[in-house]
């Protein structure tokens, strides 16, 4: 029997592969680093039942017309804003995404920022490869404690309530703000429901985990920040676009909230002369969040478990759209 083809927008773990070279015929974008160029895309769709993309991969109008045979879209993500999902639906394409298995590790990131921007890991290493660790004072390179603050998390879906999981061990008082509350989030983590305002003004780290939506996009700007604690910890591992950078850099320099640790910006990816790289008390990466070995193999094994169960017949693990 004629196996099915596939495009992948990226060479994958070789478990990934080895999975779906038993089932299909690929080709691919035989590039790990570099983005699959639009032309190259729109040309390997042009045959493929099956498109194995990524969040720098655009799915729209004009791919799914140069795809006529396309199936399955699988987004090796969790986040699909890459994708019009309206427009798959159309065509009877099917969507699928990897949700669950990069949950505790971007929470760790989460985390690592937390820390690193309330202790300033960062500016005490700059300081040091500057040659300006002098002699011990009492107000030096102090930060703000974690241990027994507050922790407000906006957005309670998996990464949050794994977010606030972990602060249970830090002695730290909870509360989230949701759509809508959450009985299972307030039982299994002992958060408090929080009107974002309230959420905003009351906590001593704010943590962004909501997904990007036309109702999140721009969520956060002079307004929120305005609202925080001078000695607040802002965190975003959501999308970028959740923030409107300018005005976060604005509030930064104006010391409201105290610090911030960065892993996702409006345009990605952000150059060396980014505003936000200025700023001692904005500790900035590049989009890690899910980025572990373990992690990143499952998400692949994950999106190629979805593209193969579509392409013969079976229930795709995760679906987003039908």
């Amino acid at each position: 029997m004629k196996k099915p083809v596939v495009f992948l927008t990226r060479r994958l773990p070789t478990a990934a592969m080895e999975m779906l070279a038993a089932a299909c015929t690929i080709t691919l974008w035989d590039d790990e680093v570099r983005p699959c160029p639009r032309e190259a895309l729109l040309n390997g769709v042009a045959e493929a039942e099956g498109l194995l993309s990524l969040l720098t991969d655009r799915v729209d109008e004009e791919l799914l017309a140069a795809g006529p045979h396309l199936r399955i879209v699988a987004n090796m993500a969790v986040g699909y804003d890459n994708i019009d999902l309206a427009a798959c639906r159309r065509r009877g394409v099917t969507v699928s995404n990897t949700p669950g298995v990069l949950t505790e590790t971007t929470a760790d990131l989460a985390w690592a920022l937390m820390l690193a921007a309330a202790r300033r890991i960062v500016e005490g290493q700059k300081l040091i490869e500057a040659g300006g660790w002098g002699p011990w004072y009492p107000m030096q390179m102090v930060g703000v404690d974690i241990y027994g603050s507050r922790l407000g998390v906006v957005g309670a879906g998996r990464i949050g309530q794994a977010v606030l999981r972990r602060a249970q061990g830090f002695g730290m008082a909870l509360s989230y703000h949701n759509r809508t509350p959450n009985s299972v989030v307030e039982a299994t983590t002992g958060a408090t429901y929080l009107a974002l305002d309230e959420l905003l003004s009351s906590s001593d780290v704010v943590v962004v985990t909501v997904p990007l939506s036309d109702e999140t996009r721009g969520m956060f700007g002079a307004r929120e920040f305005a609202l925080m604690k001078p000695t607040a910890i802002f965190v975003n591992v959501a999308r970028g676009p959740i923030v409107r950078e300018a005005e976060l850099v604005a509030a930064l320099q104006a010391g409201r909230p105290q610090a911030a640790g960065i892993d996702v910006f409006e345009r990605e990816p952000i150059g060396p002369d980014h505003p936000l790289l200025r700023l001692p008390n904005c500790v900035a990466v590049p989009h890690i969040g899910s980025a572990t070995v373990g992690t990143r193999t499952r998400m692949a094994t994950l999106a190629a478990e979805n593209l193969v169960a579509v392409l013969t017949g079976k229930a795709a693990p995760s679906l987003l759209n039908l």
